[in-house]
């Protein structure tokens, strides 16, 4: 059985609730990464994605500069342990059709598991799993 930390990233930005979408925008841009793991202290409250700030934010004209990421994070987050099957986390995503999941130990945020990393574990010559193992180009 291969388990999610086999493949996790450790590599995580988190942000407050109350910090704004053009603050999450800036650090997704200088961390070259499409999330920001929202957190209330240690504790995992949301994920805000690229899409997430397009859609929900600027696509509802909401003022990046004033509008916080608690507006728009996506809340009631699936997460995972790093010792769960890599299988059951795809089935996971498929089902509650998200692209990442948090990994967390005793309830702290210790990772990040995305379909990305389940391809290039899983399936390395799929199309996924080229373009997740590649740089990113920004």
């Amino acid at each position: 059985m291969t388990t999610v930390g086999e493949f996790m990233t450790t590599r995580l930005v988190t942000m407050d609730g109350n910090a704004t979408l053009a603050a999450a925008a800036q650090e997704m841009r200088d961390s070259a990464i499409g999330d920001v793991v929202v957190t209330d202290g240690d504790n995992v409250v949301g994920i805000v994605t690229d899409r997430d700030i397009a859609v929900r934010g600027v696509a509802e004209s909401l003022d990046p500069d004033t509008t916080a990421l608690n507006q728009i994070t996506t809340k009631d987050v699936v997460t995972v342990s790093q010792y769960d099957d890599a299988v059951a986390a795809a089935d996971l995503m498929r089902t509650y059709a998200v692209r990442r999941l948090p990994v967390t130990e005793d309830g702290r945020l210790i990772g990040l598991v995305s379909m990305g990393d389940l391809a290039v574990e899983r399936e390395p010559q799929s199309v996924l799993a080229d373009i997740s193992a590649d740089d990113p180009n920004n």
